[in-house]
């Protein structure tokens, strides 16, 4: 599986403001406005005729993502070192950072990779050695085998993941008690436990958390603003997963691999490294029509047309394209990751010319319009009916539910509609939009931030709209993340149905209906 069986939670790191659909776009110009003048390290920007691309053909890439992908969170589009597009679909904004899942992976390997040139170890080291005290008492020939590039390529020998868990043992120590039925380089398994490790062999041979470490290497040099990363018990960073980066910071990421390493004159990575990590290191499959078939580097996958990326679940994207000197940044929540690619590779890439275009005024300002506007598709239906004035105010108790779910109250009177649930952390109100998205800081997240690596209060934005009399229908964005779920609630006499659907999950995406009942009649 791609990604750890454990539940760890990242602590939220800016703060948001209710924003309505009328001030969001203006709002989110001037943060990013603001961004550029404060922040001296962010990419240049041009036009895109001026990098060889038309406006209209990324219109009828973004036209074509807002339509067929749910759901889109951002995108940002380098050409020959300059953004020439960029778009958060709101609630999502320029200046929240994302939760990158796995292609954390690809700054763990960066890491090793500085670690290396300086001399902290090698690609042969064999893993055992780091952690003698972690070592099984008769471990196994593939294991003392196994070395640092192994773990890199995630050519391990292992048949299954270590099912790493929070508690008293240490993480490394249950992968290396993990079977190797395999002589490791011989057997591809995407290992986000492998990746741990690494983590915890630069931890060892540096004295510094891979988050320390690559502060004054590489976040401080590419601009990027106080990085979050989740750690294991043991304080390691947790390496596979748990990064949280704008938009732009992971554009400059791919921006500084396409510069193979340098930046601003100063070589941050060696040449070297970055040729190797890039490059097939082992085989994974043989599908030509497939980007998971194209092998595998050192913590970034090949892919087609001669490209690479680091990628993360459910559609985190830094997708980097040397022959035509363009990196591509995505967020997304997408159950179809490919998809995404897919439309990447023919929306996108023929539409990268060698040479400049005439500037298309019309086309650029349709463009920005279109990338100002775009949203993450609201709820159907009325803004209100009459049940609305009947069910205000009043309280719906349920049973005790997996979701801590106690009761749900609805404010539809006042200016500002709000859901109020009452769980047993305490009672919580939402500000709910309607016909827009409503932010807040620490809004009813529908049990989406028990998943790994949400963080523990994460930032709402809601919406809602009545589907029939008896019907309101509100979802929820977790907006640091690529979740949403979609609540319909039922006013059934004096019951209150419940119905949960999220977009995405390592789980079961549709949750168990709550039935609750009006709290005058019990």
């Amino acid at each position: 599986m791609r990604r750890f069986l454990v539940c760890v939670l990242l602590v939220s790191c800016s703060s948001p403001v209710s924003t309505s659909l009328a001030q969001r776009s203006t709002q989110r110009h001037t943060s990013r406005h603001l961004a550029a003048v404060d922040n001296s390290l962010s990419l240049p920007r041009s036009t895109p005729e001026r990098q060889g691309i038309a406006s209209s053909d990324i219109l009828d890439f973004v036209d074509t993502a807002d339509r067929q992908i749910d759901t889109m969170n951002s995108f940002m589009l380098v050409r020959h070192g300059y953004v020439v597009a960029e778009g958060w679909w709101g609630p999502y904004d320029a200046a929240t950072p994302h939760i990158l899942y796995s292609l954390s992976k690809s700054f763990t390997s960066t890491a090793v990779g500085i670690a290396i040139a300086e001399g902290k170890l090698s690609l042969d080291d064999e893993v055992l050695k780091f952690f003698p005290e972690d070592a099984p008492a008769e471990p196994s020939i593939n294991l003392k085998s196994m070395r640092v590039r192994d773990l890199l390529r995630m050519a391990t020998g292992n048949q299954t993941e270590a099912q790493i868990r929070a508690g008293d043992v240490p993480w490394t120590r249950t992968f290396l008690a993990h079977p190797v039925p395999f002589k490791p380089g011989t057997h591809f398994l995407y290992n986000s436990p492998a990746t741990y490790m690494l983590s915890a062999i630069v931890q060892k041979v540096t004295g510094m958390t891979v988050l320390a470490y690559l502060q004054p290497r590489l976040f401080e040099p590419l601009g990027i603003d106080k990085p979050r990363w989740v750690a294991s018990p043991q304080g390691i960073t947790a390496g596979a997963y748990g990064l949280s980066l704008r938009t732009e910071d992971i554009a400059r990421f791919g921006q500084l691999y396409l510069q193979k390493g340098k930046w601003r004159g100063k070589q941050l990575i060696p040449s070297q490294w970055i040729e190797e990590a890039t490059a097939r290191q082992t085989s994974n499959g043989s599908s030509p029509n497939s980007d998971w078939d194209q092998g595998y580097g050192y913590q970034f996958w090949r892919s087609r047309h001669n490209t690479y990326r680091g990628d993360g679940a459910f559609g985190q994207y830094c997708m980097v394209i040397p022959e035509l000197d363009a990196v591509v940044a995505i967020t997304s929540g997408v159950r179809d990751m490919q998809s995404v690619m897919n439309l990447v590779w023919t929306k996108l890439l023929p539409a990268m010319k060698p040479n400049r275009l005439p500037e298309n005024a019309v086309a650029r300002r349709k463009l920005e319009a279109q990338l100002a506007g775009v949203l993450v598709k609201l709820p159907s239906g009325q803004a209100t009916m009459p049940a609305a004035s009947r069910v205000s105010g009043k309280w719906f108790e349920f049973p005790d539910n997996d979701r801590g779910v106690k009761a749900v109250s609805f404010d539809f009177n006042s200016s500002s509609p709000a859901l109020i649930v009452r769980t047993t952390g305490g009672e919580i109100r939402t500000p709910i939009g309607i016909g827009s998205w409503s932010k807040s800081p620490n809004g009813f997240a529908n049990g989406l931030d028990k998943f790994l690596s949400v963080p523990e209060q994460p930032f709402v934005a809601a919406s809602g709209a009545w589907s029939a009399d008896d019907t309101f229908n509100v979802k929820l964005v977790l907006y640091q993340t690529p979740f949403y779920s979609a609540l319909t609630f039922k006013f059934d006499g004096a019951r209150l149905l419940l119905d949960s659907e999220n977009n995405v999950a390592f789980g079961p995406r549709n949750l168990p209906q709550l039935v609750g009942q009006a709290a005058s009649t019990r």
